[in-house]
């Protein structure tokens, strides 16, 4: 849910590509590789990452979490509510597992060239359940699809992470532009804590290995759409982007491409888009095409007049535009200020590690403070 420039995506990894190249933009490139071979083989290489099986690349995992079951919720509207409502006996089943003695104990990741690693144990009970849950996917151009059930289930429910309200302002926190660099992506699953949401971008390497991961410890996940900013195309998101002027079906299309690169995620939010998302009919078409699949939708504050008929929300805060401890402290205090005055807000921020160090100090203290950390589900409305 981010505005950031693609470098900033990919800051924490090494090398960092050149200004203006979008992700895998180097695939792309006519002049990379010496010869007509080459190109052809790039080429091939950059339609296996946009159409190729999701789940190849690495890291990879697949852990047992639960039963194929998911929230379910009733579509009466509300002025604010969790996307899992906690008097649902599925999720009255689901929170129960959480403070059960079983889960996964470790969690084996597949690295690039087939070595195994161990990683340390997830959370034993914490986990959500195993994705993809049954009857909530169909097969698309590069993997599973979202679908909404037979029995009415949207995966924006069934994928969303359970919460029970205790009456005090809710802050959530979304944490965004995971899966490029391992060892961020790994200290952010591990170490924040379970009611904070993760981002993950679309192009990462092996994501939906972090996307099990994450749900493993019991975050629930967002995936980015890369949409176009109006610095297009100095600043390229990356292939598929989700372009203002694109006929609606092209944009279907495209959106069907990203949508199926993992499995597991409640909604989407934005990855730059400054162009895309103040185009009306572009964000209509987009909004429908969530709506079609169930899933909730989430921008970094520049699409907070958008609806569309979906679990909506917007970021009233990022927190971390200025990197360093002391302006992201006066973003979060902004933020629960937020909350004192409507009942709820959300925080978005980066991958960086002092907002993960930051947000993990700070939520500790949260509820001394009279507020209640909750998943960004917990704060979206249908508008």
């Amino acid at each position: 849910m981010f505005s950031k420039k693609p470098q900033l995506a990919v800051q924490a990894a090494s090398p960092a590509p050149a200004k203006g190249a979008g992700p895998l933009a180097i695939l792309t490139n006519p002049y990379a590789g010496a010869g007509g071979a080459a190109v052809l083989l790039l080429a091939s290489l950059a339609a296996l990452v946009i159409i190729g099986d999701p789940k190849a690349g690495a890291p990879s995992v697949r852990i047992p979490v639960g039963g194929e079951s998911g929230a379910a919720l009733t579509d009466t509207p509300v002025e604010i509510a969790s996307l899992a409502d906690p008097n649902d006996p599925l999720i009255a089943s689901l929170a129960g597992a959480e403070n059960s003695e079983t889960g996964p104990t470790e969690v084996t990741v597949t690295l690039p060239g087939g070595e195994q690693q161990v990683m340390s144990s997830a959370p034993a009970g914490r986990g959500l359940p195993a994705a993809p849950i049954a009857g909530l996917h169909q097969q698309g151009p590069g993997g599973l699809l979202p679908i909404i059930a037979a029995d009415g289930r949207t995966p924006a429910q069934a994928y969303a992470r359970p919460f029970t309200s205790n009456g005090k302002p809710k802050v959530a926190v979304v944490i965004g532009g995971l899966g490029i660099d391992p060892a961020t992506t790994r200290k952010a699953i591990e170490t924040l804590p379970a009611d904070v949401t993760l981002s993950f971008a679309i192009y990462a390497e092996g994501l939906q290995g972090w996307i099990d991961l994450a749900r493993a410890y019991g975050h629930e996940v967002l995936i980015e759409a890369p949409m176009e900013p109006k610095s297009f195309p100095a600043d390229d998101p990356g292939p598929q982007t989700l372009m203002a002027a694109a006929k609606p079906d092209e944009t279907l299309r495209r959106l069907d491409i990203l949508l199926s690169r993992a499995t597991g995620y409640f909604g989407v939010t934005n990855y730059m888009g400054s162009k895309f998302v103040a185009s009306t009919g572009a964000m209509e078409t987009f909004t429908g095409g969530l709506k079609r699949r169930g899933l909730a939708f989430i921008d970094d504050g520049s699409a907070v007049a958008k609806g569309g008929g979906i679990p909506r929300a917007s970021a009233d805060k990022i927190i971390d535009d200025q990197p360093g401890a002391e302006a992201i402290g006066r973003k979060l205090a902004e933020v629960e200020a937020q909350a004192t005055k409507r009942g709820f807000a959300l925080a978005s921020g980066f991958g960086y590690q002092v907002t993960l160090s930051e947000v993990s100090r700070w939520a500790q203290t949260l509820p001394q403070r009279g507020y209640q950390l909750a998943p960004a589900s917990a704060v979206t409305v249908r508008r």
